[in-house]
């Protein structure tokens, strides 16, 4: 095995930050050095978590100053997302960083840039572009098994409370901007940029609290339309939750996404698969382990990163037109 790369931490607020820190602890390809967290009060609370336990707490110089540190995984609140990476990617690191990518567009272009200039990846943190369901799909529709495409359906919704709501009330974006991030990336990757982003925004549940929780977004194609659906009132949300293609050679309908549960239908026998309907066998992998596998062999420079800094801008400048936000900063 090849020396562990050494990957710092930097932010323990956002959603996935606990689970990426477990995914580091169980790679092989990854040492962590430690993990930043600045809010004081938030670093005690998280060290009594089994996630956190046993690692380095460390201020951002400290880290970013680590003797041979090659890459960090960003994790901070939203908010605090390009300040930070942008920090990370000016001391040379490669950085993982979570989702949305922020609300300023420019912004977020310039830390491409600055990372493209120093040969410096950056992988965003999307969790289903390494969810077997999704990889299936992205090669059906790269080898042509489905078609011309006509119809991709999305779906990504939950029931979510009124304390954890308020969480979302500081961006304006609303649930697009928290959750229907994920599935926009993969219909970027299905689909690419779109001409044209129509956002239809609602408030409607029965909390008086003003929030966007039960958005659409058409995505405009010359032969083709795209809809993505995010609601926080769905009961049992993440059991309808679901990545369609249509296309004149056939569907692949992956519902619900996690564990992933895929049937495809062909015009035509493809590869192993028979015409017609079928249930396409998938793993249920833990998340985010692939992505820093995958992560670990860019590096490397075992292989070339999949998702350029174009794709990303598309997808960021497609997530704030969905939100119905300004993408001029």
């Amino acid at each position: 095995m090849p020396q562990p790369i050494k990957i710092g931490q930097i932010g323990t607020g956002h959603a996935h930050a606990s689970g990426k820190i477990g995914s580091l602890k169980r790679s092989k390809d990854f040492e962590i050095v430690g993990v930043v967290e600045p809010d004081e009060q938030r670093r005690r609370e998280m060290e009594k978590t089994a996630a956190y336990q046993d690692v380095g707490w460390l201020t951002e110089e400290q880290l970013l100053n680590v003797d041979g540190l090659k890459a960090v995984a960003i994790e901070t609140e939203v908010k605090d997302l390009l300040d930070t990476g942008a920090r990370a990617v000016a001391a040379g690191k490669h950085i993982h960083l979570d989702k949305p990518a922020g609300e300023n567009l420019p912004q977020f272009k310039q830390l491409l840039d600055d990372a493209t200039r120093q040969h410096l990846t950056v992988q965003m943190g999307y969790m289903y572009r390494y969810n077997p369901g999704f990889q299936f799909i992205f090669k059906a529709v790269r080898d042509g098994w489905l078609g011309d495409i006509f119809s991709l359906h999305t779906v990504m919704s939950k029931t979510m409370s009124l304390e954890a709501r308020r969480s979302l009330l500081q961006y304006p974006g609303g649930t697009m901007f928290e959750l229907g991030c994920h599935i926009i990336d993969a219909a970027v990757i299905v689909m690419g940029k779109p001409d044209r982003v129509v956002p239809f925004a609602r408030h409607s549940a029965r909390y008086d609290d003003g929030l966007l929780d039960n958005q659409l977004a058409v995505f405009e194609y010359p032969r083709a339309t795209v809809t993505v659906r995010s609601a926080l009132m769905e009961v049992d949300g993440f059991r309808r939750r679901q990545f369609v293609v249509s296309g004149d050679g056939g569907t692949a309908d992956l519902r619900p996404l996690e564990p992933p549960k895929l049937k495809a239908a062909f015009s035509r026998p493809r590869g192993p698969y028979k015409k017609g309907y079928q249930d396409i066998p998938l793993e249920n992998l833990p998340r985010y382990d692939a992505d820093f596998t995958d992560l670990a062999q860019v590096i490397r420079g075992e292989k070339e990163f999949e998702f350029t800094p174009q794709h990303d801008f598309a997808v960021q400048e497609s997530i704030l037109l969905a939100c119905g936000l300004p993408t001029d900063g």
